[in-house]
């Protein structure tokens, strides 16, 4: 079974860069869809990006699209995620989720929590106006 931890979060002003990573181990992430969700307190959990299994799909949140970039390196098993002009809104628990492999040529990059299988516990990231 696949497990996930997150790292790189931390406490930063507006407008300041933070770059998160998500390693994965008890199982290849080469052949998933891997994705970042954020909740922030008294909030839904919401999709930031998410990456197909190639890297060649790939989908962001109208909210961080331009400033966030999601990338992954299969033979290192880890996804990052690279947040640039971080606002205050952006405050929240960041989470890595991943899902079963799927073999084939199609991909697959759900955007929604229910669709994935796995998560990290998150790292907390706080942006200070």
């Amino acid at each position: 079974q696949v497990q996930l931890v997150e790292s790189g979060g931390g406490l930063v002003q507006a407008r300041d860069s933070l770059r998160l990573s998500c390693s994965a181990s008890g199982g290849t992430i080469s052949r998933r869809s891997m994705a970042w969700f954020r909740q922030a307190p008294g909030k839904e959990r919401e999709f930031v990006a998410g990456i197909g299994w190639s890297g060649s799909t790939i989908y962001y949140a109208d909210s961080v699209k331009g400033r966030f970039t999601i990338s992954r390196d299969n033979a290192k098993n880890t996804v990052c995620l690279q947040m640039n002009t971080l606002k205050p809104e952006d405050t929240a628990v960041y989470l890595c989720a991943t899902r079963a492999p799927t073999f084939g040529s199609s991909v697959v990059v759900p955007t929604t929590s229910t669709r994935y299988d796995y998560w990290g516990q998150g790292t907390q990231v706080t942006v200070s106006s």
